[in-house]
């Protein structure tokens, strides 16, 4: 039993439910398959690295498949010189974990050989060595290719014998859900070597850091130049928040970040925003960079303030956002301007306070009802004509109509009846019944619905005249009937 066998068991006792991809890197299967094609062309092979490694035992039995004369070596002793000096093509791999010098060590012996054997390829091949060999050095940029993408990390190969991996947390400086929403598979990356691992094979790279240096420069030339940058708002700090632009990250106070002090920093988050820079410095590795959101926006509210008033006038009509309610009113942002919407002005009925008729965010359609050039005031309509409840009386209900109207008060003289919202009709005491009554009281109570004919309707002074003896005028009275029935 393996020891990946056992670390198999175990896992499984831990976690039922656990999923088990027995794969190798990608690295270690392109080196085997190019291990594979190699010894196919080739009349010896030489596998360099420790005889006790899995993974250069898996090269050596690859490649005897394809190649008679195939060698394992740990060291250039083990050679078989005689054999590389008869060979015409020589294939030579080594596992990932095989020291530099070692390799360096087997190619420098067997080079001797081939120059020895005055071998006309020996200028050729002793090019490809030092090329193979070039040292990858920590801070130094290489240019690598996309070849595999894990969940926490991206493998790359950067043309050498170690297996090149980017860790997810080096592949962005914005906040990233997965290695593809940056990378995707044979995409050419310029990285920055991070850590070299020979004993594993492996060179630690970041796209991030070449990024955030070419991200640099770029901000340093416009903050120069004083140009407006756009970036995504990644963070929400103490004192402000972080946006994330070409790569770096950019610092805007609390007191930059918006118009005014008194909105919510927490609605930026993931927003995109245009900022200038007001600050670029930099002592030693450290960097600082602040912005404004705040410049923009001043600019941007200054030019649509100088639109607006260009082209105002009263009467006109305008879709704008509700900012604040007051008692006596709302205040509208038309775009750089505000005006107010008098309470008397929101409705056709009457009100106590505009919230029940808007509320704050309210996109709203409304009209320039007066302007105060001195004190750039601007007053706006908001009701509309055709909601004009005498508009509708006039137009919906003719004199002589009957409709169902509730007793909303009473008087000595008679009652109040709401016919339609906003307008009620009076039914005098002498159009309540076709019988005379002492009080209104008599026959009526307020929340009643009852059946009248609208008879009157003054529209300059905005009265109505009902009646329900109108209703009744062809019915006799009761008393009546009763009196000529008993005198048949």
């Amino acid at each position: 039993v393996t020891l990946f066998e056992k670390c198999l068991k175990n896992i499984k006792k831990v976690y039922t439910n656990a999923e088990i991809f027995d794969t190798i890197c990608n690295a270690t299967s392109e080196r085997q398959a190019e291990a594979d094609a190699l010894s196919k062309s080739s009349d010896c092979m030489i596998i360099i690295g420790d005889k006790h490694s899995s993974n250069t035992c898996k090269l050596f039995a690859i490649c005897k498949r394809n190649c008679e004369n195939t060698f394992l070596v740990e060291t250039s002793n083990d050679l078989d010189l005689s054999v590389v000096a008869k060979a015409e093509s020589i294939g030579v791999t080594a596992g990932a974990s095989t020291p530099a010098r070692i390799i360096k060590e087997v190619l420098d012996t067997m080079s001797e050989v081939i120059k020895s054997s005055e071998t006309n390829d020996f200028e050729n091949f002793e090019e490809m060595l030092e090329e193979s060999l070039k040292s990858l050095n920590t801070n130094e940029r290489v240019m690598g290719v996309v070849v595999g993408i894990a969940p926490n990390e991206v493998f790359v190969d950067v043309g050498r014998k170690q297996a090149g991996f980017i860790p997810f947390d080096e592949l962005s400086a914005a906040p990233i859900n997965s290695p593809e929403d940056v990378v995707s598979i044979g995409d050419e990356l310029e990285l920055l070597i991070m850590k070299t691992n020979d004993q594993e094979g492996t060179i630690m790279l970041s796209k991030r850091r070449v990024d955030a240096k070419k991200g640099w420069e770029l901000l340093e030339k416009a903050y120069e130049a004083k140009e407006i940058i756009t970036g995504v708002v990644t963070e929400i700090i103490n004192g402000g928040v972080i946006v994330v632009a070409n790569d770096t990250r950019v610092f805007i106070p609390a007191s930059q970040a918006t118009l005014s002090r008194d909105e919510d920093l927490a609605a930026l988050k993931g927003q995109e925003v245009s900022f200038r820079l007001i600050e670029v410095s930099q002592r030693g590795r450290r960097r600082k960079v602040i912005g404004s959101i705040k410049s923009v926006l001043k600019d941007e509210f200054a030019e649509k303030r100088a639109a607006f008033w260009e082209s105002a006038e009263v009467g006109k009509t305008y879709t704008g956002t509700v900012k604040t309610l007051t008692n006596y009113g709302a205040f509208v942002d038309l775009g750089g301007v505000s005006g107010m919407i008098h309470i008397s002005e929101l409705s056709w009925l009457r009100i106590k306070h505009p919230s029940e008729v808007v509320n704050v965010g309210d996109t709203v359609e409304v009209y320039i009802k007066d302007i105060n050039d001195e004190t750039k005031k601007i007053s706006l309509g908001y009701k509309k004509t055709e909601d004009n409840p005498w508009t509708i009386l006039e137009t919906q209900y003719p004199i002589g109509t009957v409709v169902n109207a509730t007793i909303v008060g009473m008087t000595t003289f008679g009652a109040f009846a709401n016919i339609i919202p906003g307008i009620d009709g009076l039914i005098h005491i002498s159009q309540i019944s076709n019988k005379r009554i002492e009080k209104p009281q008599d026959e009526l109570s307020v929340g009643q619905v009852v059946e009248a004919k609208i008879t009157a309707v003054d529209f300059e002074k905005k009265r109505v005249s009902l009646s329900m003896a109108a209703l009744l005028e062809d019915e006799e009275p009761a008393e009546e009937v009763a009196a000529d029935e008993a005198a048949e």
